[in-house]
């Protein structure tokens, strides 16, 4: 029974007081059973280095993003000063400033940091949601991959390049972009026209790139054809030459305008315009695909990955303590049945998912931490397989994990009620509206699916279906495995689904379903190692 009262002395500050005291390490159990599970050698010095760090993610830095998300403090583009010099100057959040200094001040990329340390920091990170800072620490960790990959041979400037984004150069670190797409291509790499003309001892870029996010970016890794030629090669673009920045002269280029995009609304993300721009050869300016997808997006594609894990993780947390302390029709929220099994499937998922993420990335460290551009290798039959697992297993990762994190948020918003839409309530709206975003960064959803399956006809002559999913789902029963080897037989041998007519379509839609389910059979497998120790 409720009687009026005009001073209704409701308040949500027990939810509050709860939330923000949350340490998202400290207090996530399972995360440090996944934490222990893959680093038990490391431990107790990387927890202490962990715990640490995630004092800062968990409040000042979490503080910071909630600010940097109000719409009044959204960046934009000054085009000219007040002497008519064109500077196009990205401005942007003093907070955004002060917080993407002390990230990257941490040194994530440093040689002193071992991979685990700055992988599980920067999973954590990724539970903020700030995209204007994660999106530029997967793009300088793709800029520094890439550069490292190709030692010898490259032009003297990119030593200087890779040093400022390791370690600094006086206090200051380098921050790095990737500018793949040009308005008539998308994900069509092989369709760019941008130019690349030879000039001694460096390249000139002409032309124009039509989606380029971290546009505020030190440097940016491009693709590009060199004059005359078809091939696509890759390059390392300075945003200022030296000694230009202070003056705000760019490198002969132009930012044209942002993007107003409908999630990760922090990063800018704009149309450039090269007029000459000085660029460095990365690798064979004929082998720019390999090096961009294999290298650069792949990197990309594990941190979409992970930021999925990491939100759906803050998301489950975050509608579970909603849920104990709200009530509705006389009971809270957690003990009603319905939300009950919708609070079970979200942790389910976040967990899943989050072992998911560590089973890959522990295969990638086994392997060197080293990605290979292209399928072609001339390393032994047993290394190749485990290099086209691990290749396979990221493209799969990242177009599921991306996919169920937007159901995922939208059914922890529903938890909050009418509360889950308002955007200062919670970080949940904003969270989901990246996630929809974040699933098209890196090779949209179609694109992905289409590459597993050429990939899997392309081995298939030395390293069969059975082989591939027994390697997959090691560990698994025989009954599942069985079965998605079988089901995998019959997508690589049977007919193709790239023409149109309806037995294709009906074999697309059979073969998204067969990715979903094939993958999260290998996250449900990493799971139950995580949870039987």
């Amino acid at each position: 029974m409720s009687l009026p009262d005009r001073r209704n002395p409701y308040s949500f500050d027990e939810f509050l007081n709860e939330l923000h005291s949350v340490d998202f390490y400290l207090d996530d159990k399972f995360l440090i059973k996944v934490v222990k599970h893959h680093c038990s050698d490391s431990m107790p010095d990387l927890q202490t280095k962990i715990a640490e760090f995630s004092g800062k993610v968990s409040r000042r830095w979490r503080e910071l993003a909630d600010e940097i998300a109000k719409p009044e403090s959204r960046s934009y583009l000054q085009h000219y000063d007040a002497h008519n010099h064109r500077i196009d100057r990205i401005v942007r959040p003093e907070q955004t400033r002060i917080l993407e200094k002390e990230i990257f001040g941490e040194g994530l990329f440093s040689y002193k940091m071992g991979k685990w340390e700055s992988f599980i920091k920067k999973y954590l990170l990724q539970e903020i949601g700030e995209s204007g800072v994660t999106c530029p620490i997967a793009c300088t960790e793709g800029l520094i991959a890439l550069i490292d990959e190709f030692p010898e041979g490259g032009h003297a400037e990119l030593n200087r390049i890779v040093e400022h984004c390791k370690e600094g150069l006086d206090g200051d670190f380098g921050i790095g972009a990737q500018f793949m797409t040009e308005i008539q291509g998308g994900s069509d790499i092989p369709a760019n026209l941008l130019e690349a003309e030879p000039h001694r001892d460096h390249y000139k870029i002409f032309g124009s790139k039509f989606f380029c996010s971290a546009a505020h970016a030190d440097y940016s890794v491009i693709t590009a054809k060199v004059t005359d030629s078809e091939d696509v090669g890759t390059f390392i673009v300075p945003s200022w030459l030296p000694g230009d920045k202070i003056r705000e002269q760019r490198n002969s280029y132009r930012i044209n305008r942002l993007k107003w995009k409908m999630g990760t609304s922090e990063l800018p993300t704009a149309e450039i315009e090269y007029d000459g721009a000085i660029a460095y050869a990365v690798g064979p300016t004929n082998r720019g695909v390999a090096n961009a997808v294999g290298i650069v997006l792949t990197l990309s594609r594990i941190t979409v990955a992970v930021s999925s894990a990491a939100t759906m993780t803050r998301v489950a947390r975050e509608a579970m303590m909603y849920s104990r302390f709200r009530e509705a029709f006389g009971k809270k929220v957690c003990d009603w049945p319905l939300a009950a099994g919708q609070l079970r499937h979200i942790e389910h998922a976040a967990q899943r998912t989050t072992a998911g993420a560590f089973k890959v990335y522990d295969l990638f460290i086994r392997l060197g931490s080293r990605l290979q551009a292209g399928l072609a290798s001339k390393e032994p039959l047993a290394i190749r397989k485990q290099r086209f697992d691990l290749r396979e297993l990221i493209i799969l990762q990242k177009l599921v994990s991306a996919y169920e994190a937007t159901d995922v948020i939208r059914k922890g918003m529903s938890i909050f009620g009418g509360h889950g839409v308002i955007e200062d309530f919670s970080s949940i709206p904003r969270l989901f509206r990246d996630a929809t975003v974040n699933e098209l960064w890196e090779g949209p959803r179609n694109v992905l699916l289409t590459q597993v399956y050429r990939d899997l006809q392309r081995v298939s002559s030395w390293y069969s279906p059975d082989e591939f999913v027994g390697s997959i789902l090691r560990g698994a029963s025989q009954s599942v495995i069985d079965a998605h080897a079988s089901s995998l037989r019959d997508f690589v041998y049977g007919p193709s689904f790239f023409e149109l007519h309806p037995d294709a379509i009906e074999r697309s839609v059979s073969w998204e379903n067969f990715c979903d389910t094939f993958f999260k059979a290998y996250q449900e497998q990493a799971l139950n190692q995580v949870l039987a120790e």
